[in-house]
């Protein structure tokens, strides 16, 4: 059925009534997931209906609180239900997508894209109900794809400002937010020095195009995380599409000794493993060797293919059959990690991508796929460590310690955090079972808490320029990782997701609202730099090369 007869079925709808808006809510695949976070929306959904009603509207919500018995929850769970859901909304309806949680874009994302009318993107501001996460992933898949749309976030929707935003939105459709910290980069603002240099790094990755293993395309949603072909072949990077299902037979092949000298590696560096017996809700020693496996099995699959970066989805396909890869992706990030050698092929007998991180990019998210192998090439061609990650723009507080007067961002992901960016490396390091309600099959991650020093801070996306013409933009910055007191540190995790490994992050010349205004992704990529100087160095280099390969990039708080 074409778009334009959906379009009609849809108009012979009636219309709503005046300043009423419709709500949704898009959420998680896993039924355990969305029963627990059922709650938190709920929540959310009153605080908006109050905000709209003291601005003199009413929302009406698009779907029933609860779908079934078995799916007690109000959420859009699945394309398919997404596709019944919209079929029964106006498509010029003034649309609210009610975000308190992570949430899965593709759920929505049809409905969306066809939608004529205004659309809100509405999110809390929890750690542990992380809404602010799952409306930046989704306001990158609306961005991707060239939907127009308006965003607004709050811890407290009662706030003057916020009520001022809103009721903006009910008047005009849109809401403008401040974007004074972004600058539009070219290379006549770069020294000589990054200039030259990041033109000669994009030409060498052009001469010799780099290979990126993607281990099963797309996850969780995340339509903005896909690069298409023709915009990363011009940036002469190539993707050697993998199954997971090759890399879970790879790990067959894997002998016991040779996973557990993985573990006994990283043992004896000083991390620790905090195991139990109780495979449902605790991280145990088979767990463990399964990831072992898995981190040989990745290594020896890129050496096969000849790769220069990969990414595992894991979520959602080998979520259902093995522990989680998040082990792995840090270990693979990092310049010193456990030694595996070729048993097959020309290197047969050699350790592979000795002394080097073999780029790993968690989520299958391949602009940060991109980010890191530019990372990695430039901090290189500059003496610095290229072990780099990325993380989940999580949440932002004031510090409660008393350490600093700014605004510390979590920066915290489950998995691709290199022991190398840990405060005491691996002896900072201890892996803890991922949790039951994420990851079924168990599976630990490294976790720490990042060491502070000075960072770049990237982000690479695709949005339409002029004409619709989709095209590759970098938004990059500074900020400082801080130490925090003990005590502060452990608020912070037990707010947001606790197994995970964190950094305190300050942004430089970039507040709280305008980092929301403008980022476009969950996503966000960092790597430490020696001091103040050479973080700036690193970031006109890396501009440098963007450019050079045609990416439009964003100055981000003015370098700081």
């Amino acid at each position: 059925m074409s778009t334009s007869v959906v379009h009609g079925q849809r108009s012979k709808l009636a219309p709503v009534g005046p300043k009423t808006a419709i709500l949704i809510a898009s959420g998680d695949q896993r039924v355990s997931a969305n029963v627990a976070c059922w709650p938190a929306q709920q929540a959310l959904e009153a605080q908006a209906r109050e905000a709209f009603e003291a601005v003199g509207w009413r929302i009406v919500r698009g779907s029933p609180d609860r779908q079934s018995d078995r799916e007690p929850h109000g959420f859009v769970n699945s394309q398919a239900y997404g596709r019944e859901v919209f079929a029964g909304i106006h498509p010029e309806a003034p649309l609210v997508v009610a975000e308190a949680v992570w949430q899965y874009s593709q759920h929505v994302l049809a409905g969306l894209c066809s939608h004529r009318g205004p659309i809100l993107l509405l999110a809390n501001w929890s750690g542990q109900w992380p809404g602010l996460v799952g409306v930046l992933n989704l306001r990158g898949s609306l961005t991707k794809a060239g939907v127009k749309y308006s965003m607004l976030w709050g811890e407290d929707f009662r706030q003057p400002e916020f009520r001022r935003k809103l009721r903006a939105w009910c008047d005009t459709g849109t809401i403008e937010h401040d974007l004074s910290h972004v600058k539009r980069l070219d290379a006549s603002e770069l020294s000589a020095e990054a200039g030259t240099l990041g033109t000669k790094l994009g030409t060498e990755l052009l001469d010799r195009p780099g290979i990126m293993g993607v281990f099963d395309e797309g996850c969780m949603g995340m339509y903005n995380a896909i690069i298409p072909d023709r915009l990363l072949h011009s940036c002469g990077v190539y993707k050697e599409r993998l199954s997971q299902s090759g890399l879970f037979a790879a790990m067959q092949r894997v002998g016991d000794q040779e996973a557990d000298e993985v573990r006994r590696w990283c043992e004896n560096r000083g991390m620790r493993f905090a195991t139990g017996s109780e495979e449902a809700t605790m991280l145990t020693d088979r767990q463990v060797r399964e990831q072992c496996r898995m981190y040989i099995a990745t290594l020896r699959l890129a050496d096969r293919w000849g790769l220069d970066l990969v990414g595992i989805q894991y979520q959602l396909g080998l979520t259902d059959t093995c522990a989680a890869s998040d082990l792995v992706e840090g270990l693979l990030n990092c310049t010193e990690r456990p030694p595996v050698k070729a048993v097959e092929g020309p290197n047969t007998g050699r350790v592979l991508y000795e002394g080097r991180p073999l780029t790993h990019f968690n989520e299958v998210d391949e602009c940060a796929g991109l980010d890191g192998l530019m990372t990695d090439r430039v901090c290189t061609a500059l003496g610095i460590s290229p072990d780099n990650t990325l993380h989940d723009l999580r949440w932002s507080d004031r510090d409660r310690s008393g350490t600093t007067g700014e605004e510390v961002w979590v920066f915290e992901i489950s998995g691709a955090v290199p022991p190398s960016h840990l405060d005491g490396g691996y002896s900072g390091a201890i892996s803890e079972r991922q949790p039951p309600m994420y990851f079924r099959q168990g599976g630990g991650g490294i976790k720490g808490v990042s060491r502070p020093g000075e960072v770049v801070w990237s982000r690479i996306y695709v949005e339409p320029d002029a004409g619709e013409v989709e095209r590759l933009h970098m938004d990059i910055g500074l900020c400082q990782a801080i130490r925090l007191p003990e005590a502060e540190t452990r608020r912070r995790w037990e707010s947001t997701t606790s197994q995970w490994p964190i950094m305190h992050a300050v942004l430089r010349g970039v507040s709280r609202d305008q980092m929301m205004a403008k980022h476009q992704s969950n996503h966000i990529q960092v790597v430490y730099a020696p001091d103040r100087e050479r973080a700036r160095a690193l970031l006109e280099t890396k501009a440098g090369m963007a450019i050079a390969l045609g990416i439009a990039v964003n100055g981000c708080g003015g370098g700081g």
